[in-house]
């Protein structure tokens, strides 16, 4: 077990759940990786805008996280963020179990895992619970989440 890369992780949440995307992003190796069903490969600056976005753009937001654990290479969380999803205005419960890579006292890779279809029938609603899991349905999330992260990047 290793304590500091238990408390790397617990201070990354922390900040996530006030919002400090700063905070969050010194938590991160200049070149980390990360990914997500949505995000599927995001890497250094482009990871930290992430999270800039969204917690800039989160509403109604709240996160919990528990099962830290972490030795010198590698660690794991679970973490829930509920939140309202801007576009639709519907209620969303994200459940995501998180997987990290350390070097040099930092995070070096990030990859979370969560239902996709389970999200889109939370967000979309009726068109997320019925198409959800197609991968025409679940391109098109993506596209228009790196749009938007394109966009924010751009307005920054």
């Amino acid at each position: 077990m290793s304590q500091a890369n238990v408390e790397l992780i617990t201070r990354f949440y922390q900040a996530f759940q006030q919002r400090d995307a700063e905070t969050m992003a010194a938590c991160y190796a200049e070149d980390v990786q990360f990914s997500d069903p949505v995000f599927t490969d995001l890497r250094g600056a482009d990871a930290d805008d992430m999270w800039r976005m969204l917690c800039a753009k989160a509403q109604d937001f709240s996160l919990t996280f528990d099962g830290v654990t972490a030795d010198e290479h590698s660690g794991q969380a679970h973490w829930v963020a509920s939140y309202t999803f801007s576009q639709t205005g519907n209620r969303v419960v994200n459940r995501i179990d998180a997987r990290f890579r350390f070097r040099d006292g930092k995070i070096s890779e990030h990859r979370d895992q969560f239902d996709l279809w389970g999200w889109a029938a939370q967000a979309l609603g009726l068109k997320g619970r019925l198409l959800g899991w197609a991968p025409f349905v679940q391109n098109a999330i993506r596209q228009q989440a790196g749009k938007g992260l394109a966009a924010f990047q751009k307005n920054r």
